[in-house]
Formats: structure tokens, sequence, C-alpha cells
């Protein structure tokens, strides 16, 4: 019987980016994507508040072409994105195990490509 690898993901706590788009241009330096391209998006969200102000929020996600650093991780390395995001809201690692994390905190997202 052939043993099945766990599913792995990322798991990101969008709280927390800064919006530095360290992870964009990891993931693009790793793969040697052109400008535009790459793996990693950093989304900034603007959301009115009363009295005229507003908050400022950004949220970084993979995009089609992330492959979750398959070679990196391979080698036990982190992923690029996770490596170098400088807020240390980028992990790594099996679904389940990172469900379980999603569950005692919110204003986190869980992605896992097929």
């Amino acid at each position: 019987m052939r043993e099945v690898k766990p599913r792995n993901g990322l798991l990101i706590d969008y709280e927390y980016c800064t919006g530095c788009k360290a992870c964009v241009v990891a993931c693009a330096q790793e793969y040697g994507w052109g400008p535009g391209m790459g793996g990693m998006r950093v989304m900034e969200v603007i959301q009115p508040l009363p009295k005229d102000k507003a908050y400022l929020g950004f949220l970084p996600f993979p995009t089609e072409s992330c492959v979750l650093c398959a070679g990196r991780t391979r080698k036990g390395l982190k992923t690029a994105c996770e490596q170098h995001c400088l807020a240390n809201v980028i992990r790594h690692g099996p679904v389940q195990e990172l469900a379980k994390a999603l569950e005692a905190k919110p204003r986190q997202v869980l992605w896992a490509p097929r």
C-alpha cells in the first residue's frame, strides 16, 4: 500500500501584514519571475471607518503560480515567502496542522493548492 503524503499549504495571518512585499520579491527572485509575475501578491485593502477615517490593511495571497517552493521544502527549508516575511505572518506545513492554528486565531487565511 502506498503511503499518502499530507497535503501542504500556507497559513497567512493577514492581521499583522505590513505590506512590505518581501514575500513577493522573495518568490520572484527564487523562480526568476519577470515584472508583474510571481507566486505571491499583496493586495491593499482600504476599509472606510466613521468620522472620515479609514483602516488600511494588506492581504498577502498566493497565485496559481505558487508551487509551495517544493524544491526548498523537500530539503527541509522554509518557502521563500515564509523565509523572507518581515512580519513573520506566513507559515508552511501540513494542512491539518495549519487548520488547528487557524481555529485558534481569527483573521488568518489557509491556502492549499491541489
